[in-house]
Order: structure tokens, then C-alpha cells, then sequence
């Protein structure tokens, strides 16, 4: 049995020698067809073409960049123009190689003397499709990975060689039960699946754009749907890609039971997150916007994701809590259910100021912080008598949260320092009053003693 898989072995290594040696043996032809002087003549051609490109993308880069500059266009259409200005050269080339291929050919009847320029026209166009194509893709990795994908596959169908190149992959393979898994198969397989997940990125993003601009749906249901959606499209993807290169996908139940158990076991942490954030994004408890307290956090919901929520405070922190806090743990939604919030400043004045004026006076002063509402006056009780004190609570409302508490709050402490000191109300602080008693306190000698 050894010796079978060993002969098998060599036979597959001898075919795959005799595949590349017949691509060789083509690659060798045209080389040697270069040395002719019809073929000579082209390669001058294309030298005068790379020459002529350089000076005028020389010239028309740093002019370009100028006007680009002048424009006031929308965001994606300058970014257009950068991607234009940075492959200013390659599209200079394509232009001029294929004027220079059409001039030759209507000076001669001879395919021969313009084949080498309509090969690298060609090939310089396809090189310059898959550049500007490739921008759809976001991801900088992905991308060039892609990129230099299609620029191996282009290539090699212009010049002719995909049917040989493909032999020579097919026959280095490896067998797996019934299964054959070859090195074609496999590039297929990684081919498809990128581009797949490529189409499905595009167009999650458009949908998910177009979820959030809708003013019909929550900023939960919206964030609940945008994240549904690229779940599916991305599963979707994934499963029409090993489809496509004939893999079974009824073994993979095999897969998800396995995978089951080790989410059951090792990802517990991972899964309640998970849950926890469907949960929030369906009862609407927290969505994006939002003003919330957790424990000593305090900040707006600035994103809502699948595993944790971010919580951007006053100092510009950005705080990621688990979704499964948010579950359990005591949450204050400051704009739960309206954008109203009243917040409290307390205060005490002397004895010897009248109640009734210090009241007036209070609300006043907070009446005219702009924050505070007019629709929601400003009232002021007393609260008790204290030491030194007549205690009172200022309450009034606001709607934005999210300019800060703290802030307000001093303003209304100013606003009321300076209606006190123009009113003539002062604000007591406790005293204590040490008295020193005068009279003489015998002291007994410790000699009188013995």
C-alpha cells in the first residue's frame, strides 16, 4: 500500500513537472520572438510611450493636485479625484499605448508589427480596471490582497496562460476520504469567498446607510437590524463560496455541534454578551444617545455593539461596558423616556435673612442661567432649620443632559452668589466662640505632696 501511495506520488510530480515545463516552453517562444525586428521596433515604442508618460504626469500631477484643492465637492467625489491624481501615470500610459497600437495599426496590415503593443495596452487596461475596482474594497489587507489576486489572474489571461497555469495547480492535490482537495480548488475557494465578502460588505454598508438615515425606525431597532443584516449577508457569503467550489456542506453539522459545546463551556462570557445585546436593542432600554449613569460612569451611549456598549464621559474617556452590565447591573437612564432632567443645588442663608425674599430670589437667579428651562420653572423650599442656617433646595430642569452636569450646576451656584451679594444676603458659615476663663487655678506642689 506504501509503495502504491509513493508511485501515485510520483505520477501526480511528473505531470505537474511536465504542466510547467510546457508553460516554459511558451514563455520561452515569445521570448525568443522578441529578438526579431518587427518585435524590436514595438519594444522602442513602448520605451518612447513610458518616456512620454513620465513628463506629462510630471506636469499634470502638481496642477491637478492645485485645482483639487480649489474644489468645494462632496467628500466622496474629491476622494475620487485623489484615487485619479495618485494613478495619474497608469492611466497616461494606458491612453497613450493604445493611440500608439491604433496608429500602427492603420499604418499596417501586418498584426504582427502592432501584437506586442495591443498585448501591453491590453494588459496595462485590465492592470488599471482592477486598480480603480479594488477601491470598493474598504479593508487596506483585503484589499491588496485582491488586488494582486486579479493582477495574477489578468496577466496570465492575456497573455494566454490561465488554461496551463490552471493544469499545473490542479495537479498538486491531496486526497481526503472521497474528496479531492487541489491547489486550485482551494485558490477558487479563497477567490469566491473574498469576493463574495466583498459584495456582501458593499452592500450591508448601503443598507445599513440607509437604515440610519430612516427617521421612521429607533436608533435600536436601527443598530438591532444593521447588525442582522451583516450577520446574514456575511453567512451567506461564507456558505455560496465553499458551495461554489463543490465543498459539502453537510459535514459542517458535524462543525456546529462542536462549535455548540465550546460556546456551552469556554465562551459563556462571550454568549451572555451576545444575548444581553439583542436584549437591549429589542426592549429599547438603552439606545444610542442616550444619557446613563453606571456606577461612578457617566457619559452618553456613543455606539451600541454586539458584545459591549461605548460610553463617551465629559473628558472625552470612552468607556466599553459589557452588554451583560448593562443587564445586571443598576443602569440610570437619564432620557429614557423624555429629554427632561431636573437636577437640585442645595444652599442655606443667615437667620436673619427673610425666607420669603431668599426664595424670590433664588428662583430668579435660576431662571436666568440659559440652560435652565423657562416651561419648567425654577422652585425653592426650605428644608429645615439648621445650626447656623435656614436650609433650602433649588430645583429646576433642563434638556440636554449631555452638555454636563456638573457645568450647570456651578452656573446656578454663580448666578445665585451674585443675587445674594447684590441683595444684601449673606450666606453663614458654623462659628465656634472660645472663651478663656481669668480666674486662678490652684496647682498643688508635688514636694507638698510627700
Amino acid at each position: 500500500m506504501r509503495r502504491n501511495k509513493l508511485s501515485g506520488m510520483d505520477a501526480e510530480l511528473n505531470t505537474l513537472m511536465a504542466a510547467l515545463m510546457d508553460i516554459w516552453d511558451v514563455v520561452r517562444l515569445q521570448l525568443q520572438n522578441l529578438l526579431l525586428p518587427s518585435r524590436l521596433w514595438q519594444l522602442a515604442n513602448i520605451a518612447v510611450v513610458i518616456v512620454v508618460t513620465l513628463g506629462l504626469a510630471r506636469w499634470a500631477q502638481p496642477r491637478l493636485r492645485e485645482w483639487i484643492k480649489r474644489r468645494d465637492w462632496p467628500m466622496w467625489r474629491l476622494r475620487a479625484l485623489l484615487v485619479v491624481h495618485k494613478r495619474l501615470k497608469l492611466i497616461f500610459f494606458v491612453g497613450l499605448m493604445w493611440l500608439s497600437t491604433w496608429t500602427v495599426q492603420s499604418m499596417t496590415p501586418f498584426p504582427s508589427r502592432s501584437f506586442i503593443l495591443e498585448l501591453v495596452a491590453s494588459l496595462a487596461t485590465a492592470w488599471l480596471v482592477v486598480t480603480l475596482s479594488t477601491r470598493l474594497v474598504r479593508n487596506p489587507a483585503l484589499r491588496s490582497l485582491v488586488r494582486w489576486m486579479l493582477w495574477v489572474y489578468v496577466t496570465l489571461w492575456v497573455l494566454g496562460l490561465t488554461d496551463e497555469f490552471a493544469a499545473a495547480l490542479d495537479e498538486v492535490a491531496m486526497s481526503i476520504g472521497d474528496t479531492r482537495l487541489s491547489l486550485l480548488t482551494l485558490l477558487k475557494g479563497v477567490v469566491l469567498v473574498t469576493v463574495f465578502f466583498v459584495i456582501a460588505r458593499f452592500v450591508a454598508a448601503t443598507g445599513g446607510d440607509r437604515i440610519r438615515r430612516s427617521e421612521d425606525i429607533s436608533p435600536s431597532l436601527k443598530v438591532l437590524l444593521s447588525n442582522a443584516m451583516q450577520a446574514i449577508l456575511y453567512g451567506v457569503a461564507l456558505f455560496a463560496g465553499l458551495r461554489a467550489v463543490g465543498v459539502d456542506l453537510t459535514g459542517l453539522a458535524v462543525l456546529s455541534g462542536a462549535i455548540g459545546v465550546g460556546l456551552g463551556f469556554g465562551l459563556q462570557k462571550v454568549v451572555s454578551n451576545l444575548v444581553s445585546g439583542v436584549i437591549i436593542l429589542l426592549d429599547k432600554s438603552i439606545k444610542p444617545g442616550d444619557v446613563i449613569s453606571l456606577g461612578e460612569t457617566f457619559g452618553w451611549v456613543s455606539a451600541l455593539g454586539a458584545r459591549y456598549a461605548s460610553v463617551t464621559t465629559r473628558d472625552g474617556k470612552e468607556y466599553l461596558i459589557p452588554n451583560e452590565d448593562l443587564i445586571t447591573g443598576q443602569v440610570v437612564n437619564w432620557s429614557h423616556s423624555n429629554e427632561f432632567v431636573r437636577l437640585d443645588v442645595f444652599f442655606g442663608t443667615a437667620y436673619g435673612d427673610d425666607p420669603h425674599k431668599v426664595r424670590r430670589i433664588a428662583v430668579e437667579a435660576a431662571a436666568s442661567v440659559s440652560r435652565v428651562l423657562s416651561t419648567r420653572a425654577p422652585v425653592c423650599h426650605i428644608t429645615g432649620f439648621g445650626d447656623s442656617s435656614v436650609d433650602y433646595i433649588l430645583r429646576f430642569w433642563i434638556t440636554d443632559p449631555t452638555g454636563g452636569l456638573t457645568n450647570i450646576r456651578g452656573n446656578v451656584y454663580l448666578a445665585l452668589w451674585d443675587a445674594f451679594q447684590a441683595n444684601d444676603i449673606s450666606i453663614p458659615f458654623p462659628q465656634r466662640e472660645v472663651r478663656v476663663v481669668n480666674d486662678a487655678i490652684p496647682v498643688k506642689d508635688a514636694s507638698d505632696a510627700g
